[in-house]
């Protein structure tokens, strides 16, 4: 694919660039929700929960950037080589939850565009999903890819800062709680984590990275280093949007419960953080569907020739058909909440793949020694995950009953 790094400055551009992709793609409609919606509950003991998501997000995105990068194989074929067909199984879940999730990114890059200029819903999704496919044809995809997602990610940092210097929170009292929080919540540290490393997410930048032929043991520590920056750049804007918000409600206001975020914008700084958080939720949204779009397709471009060769083709009919679902489906909470369920699935799955391909010499080669304490903490990880995923099915029944 386009983007291929040949010298050491290409090299630092697709691993940044690959950061910001994965960064992105957790930073999405339901992350900004999420993050609204916990702040209001923990106030500010939910510093803690961040703080102890980001380290156990690096600890699965190092686990799985590394094995991939030194193998130089996506998942899905890391998985068949393994177990015949436990990779064609894979890529349909991520595939799967890709679709569905992008459904949900597509419908946020609507209401960013409503927010922001009064754009209806429906075509505001078309326009967005223009957009989207105009990136996907540029001849450099890769680079183009890279570039969009950086700008975005940058300028959604940006506009969070600004929302914290204007609600003025209790920045002391956050630090306090970040170390020495006064509620601890597991279920929502593990919700946080299943949203920034769950699904097609924890995938994006390390097949961006392979895409790029950024791979084995002579760029084992600018891989290492690669992932530890995707989760840095998400606990950023995570952290500044937690502050933001913690501002709003420190100060007594009540959030709307059917738009947390957008109202937490509008209390903090009226009509001004009203447009803010349009553009912000257009480019969290925006970003996601190219995320979610590559991610997935990159899954199964492996698996089928004609994948292989028109897989720009299949991620623009990715991005269509999400679109053309967003414009007509009837049933899009119930959607989003089986997507959340497979996507809490994927992530043990996945990342327990990854940990048996990590001592198979056949796939990593013979000069690869997966750490040790890596290895341990990544399986704790898949345990407490497939837990959580496990609780997460148990609603499907009622809902689609």
């Amino acid at each position: 694919m386009e983007g291929k790094a040949k010298d050491s400055g290409s090299t630092a551009s697709v691993l940044i660039g690959a950061a910001f992709l994965m960064a992105t793609s957790a930073i999405g409609p339901g992350f900004l929700t999420q993050t609204a919606v916990f702040t209001d509950k923990l106030k500010a003991a939910f510093a803690f929960a961040i703080f102890i998501s980001i380290l156990i997000d690096i600890v699965v995105q190092m686990n799985i950037w590394r094995i991939l990068g030194v193998s130089g194989k996506r998942a899905q074929d890391v998985a068949n080589e393994l177990l015949p067909g436990l990779g064609y199984f894979l890529a349909f879940l991520v595939a799967m939850g890709g679709l569905v999730f992008n459904i949900g990114n597509i419908a946020g890059a609507a209401m960013g565009l409503n927010v922001m200029l009064g754009v209806p819903l429906v075509p505001g999704a078309v326009v967005s999903a223009f957009l989207a496919v105009m990136l996907f044809l540029n001849k450099e995809m890769g680079k183009a890819m890279d570039m969009f997602t950086k700008v975005l990610g940058v300028m959604m940092i940006a506009m969070v800062l600004f929302m914290v210097f204007k609600t003025n929170p209790p920045v002391a009292l956050a630090l306090k709680e970040t170390v020495l929080p006064s509620t601890v919540d597991w279920m929502t540290i593990l919700t946080l984590v299943g949203g920034t490393v769950g699904g097609y997410i924890t995938f994006a930048g390390a097949h961006r990275i392979i895409d790029a032929e950024i791979t084995g043991m002579e760029n084992l520590s600018k891989i290492s280093l690669g992932s530890v920056k995707a989760i840095t750049i998400t606990g950023v804007m995570s952290y500044l949007l937690f502050l933001a918000i913690l501002g709003v409600v420190a100060s007594g206001a009540v959030l709307d419960p059917q738009n947390p975020p957008a109202s937490a914008f509008l209390i903090g700084a009226g009509q001004i953080g009203y447009r803010i958080f349009g553009v912000i939720l257009w480019s969290a949204a925006i970003t996601s569907v190219v995320g979610a779009s590559y991610t997935s397709v990159s899954f199964i471009r492996t698996l089928f020739v004609k994948v292989e060769q028109y897989s720009r083709y299949w991620i623009i009919g990715f991005i269509c058909i999400s679109t053309a679902i967003f414009a007509t489906m009837g049933r899009p909470v119930a959607l989003l909440i089986l997507a959340g369920s497979l996507n809490g699935l994927i992530l043990p799955v996945s990342l327990g793949v990854m940990l048996l391909a990590a001592y198979n010499k056949k796939i990593v080669g013979d000069a690869y020694n997966h750490p040790k304490i890596l290895a341990a903490l990544g399986w704790i990880m898949v345990l407490f995950t497939a837990w959580m995923g496990f609780k997460s099915l148990t609603g499907i029944a009622k809902l689609f009953s």
